[in-house]
């Protein structure tokens, strides 16, 4: 299920990079032509709405691989005990 942001389209949220990395590094690009000042209006509002999307989909991947780590911390990562012993 794709969600969108208030004030984005579906357009806004099609084709979201498959990792982190790749959203991260197109979110750089967006914001160094942003930072050039070289766009038009038109296009800088709809670099700024990719940027916006690109960016709560990082934070939601980085919240699905916390996720993961809580529940491996609790599950595998237990203080270890040699021989009875506390460490």
């Amino acid at each position: 299920m794709s969600e969108t942001l208030p004030g984005t389209s579906r357009q806004d949220t099609a084709g979201l990079p498959d990792t982190y990395e790749a959203a991260v590094a197109e979110l750089e690009a967006i914001v160094q032509s942003m930072e050039a000042g070289s766009l038009p209006l038109e296009q800088s509002l709809a670099a700024y709405r990719r940027g916006a999307v690109l960016s709560a989909h990082c934070r939601r991947l980085l919240a699905e691989v916390q996720q993961q780590v809580r529940i491996l911390e609790a599950e595998v990562l237990k203080p270890f005990e040699q021989d009875g012993e506390s460490p």
